[in-house]
């Protein structure tokens, strides 16, 4: 780091210590990852399935379930890097008292975080829209396969991953799909896509988390949309300083006390450390 990056992390320290913290996390922390982000600097420009177009009918679950069956490949091999690891270090040692995530990667979970909301669901679930019920990822996996033999290895290992756990594939014509196996209905990831709605008991539990808070540790997140924009807001509007962590600029930086333009991998573990020395 040069003088002024050790500037706004030492700022940043001053502001986080000895505070109950709440953190939000977005995509960029799972970038180490191997995960693509959305907004981050260099990233192509994404164009996500919308909830609207995949109710549309099968042509759009198809092409949604195809590039899907060959990201998730992918994705489920995505191991916790140095940034998830220090929020839950973060956690373990009683600094953190819970984490609010824009991720759908479950990620967090696996690095031993345990006070999580994750807001926009996880990929590793599936709903059936017709009766609820939820199933393991893994499971249609497995039926998918089943249903579409040898379609990952036709796709090669050339074709880019997406950030929601898809995979930017054209050819998806043909490909077949798998049904509930309790109604028939049809099958989505139990996530939350573009243009579809939060549940609110969801969003009513991450203001609590930030009402409760010492200070909001925002890592890895443009707060391009209102998703997560709204909880820095919230915070900021309610006296709780605010500590952005991100490569870039955010829409969030008007309402933050420090600001630290770093890898979630490189800043988090100090922050982590810090409190540990303090604990």
């Amino acid at each position: 780091m040069d003088v002024l990056e050790d500037e706004a992390l030492d700022r940043a320290l001053g502001v986080l210590a000895r505070r109950p913290l709440v953190a939000l996390t977005g995509a960029g922390l799972s970038t180490d990852s191997g995960i693509p982000d959305y907004r981050g600097p260099g990233s192509p420009r994404r164009t996500p399935m919308t909830y609207q177009d995949f109710v549309s009918g099968e042509p759009a679950q198809r092409r949604y379930w195809a590039r899907s069956h060959v990201g998730w490949a992918r994705m489920a091999h995505a191991e916790p890097n140095a940034g998830h690891r220090a929020i839950a270090e973060l956690e373990r040692v009683g600094a953190l008292h819970g984490l609010v995530t824009q991720n759908v990667d479950g990620l967090h979970h696996a690095a031993g975080s345990r006070a999580v909301i994750d807001l926009h669901g996880r990929i590793a679930d599936v709903v059936c829209l017709g009766c609820g019920a939820r199933t393991p990822r893994d499971e249609l996996q497995g039926r998918l396969a089943a249903l579409n033999p040898g379609f990952v290895e036709a796709a090669g290992a050339a074709v880019e991953a997406a950030p929601d756990g898809d995979a930017a594939l054209e050819a998806t014509d043909g490909f077949r799909l798998a049904a509930c196996d309790g109604c028939g209905g049809v099958l989505k990831p139990d996530v939350v896509f573009f243009g579809e709605n939060v549940p609110r008991e969801r969003v009513a539990r991450a203001y609590a988390m930030v009402d409760a808070a010492g200070a909001l540790l925002v890592a890895g997140s443009s707060l391009t949309v209102m998703s997560g924009l709204r909880f820095v807001r919230h915070a900021h509007k309610i006296g709780v300083p605010v500590v952005i962590v991100n490569r870039g600029r955010t829409r969030g930086d008007e309402f933050a006390e420090a600001l630290v333009d770093g890898g979630c991998s490189d800043v988090l573990p100090v922050i982590a450390a810090t409190a540990a020395n303090a604990a």
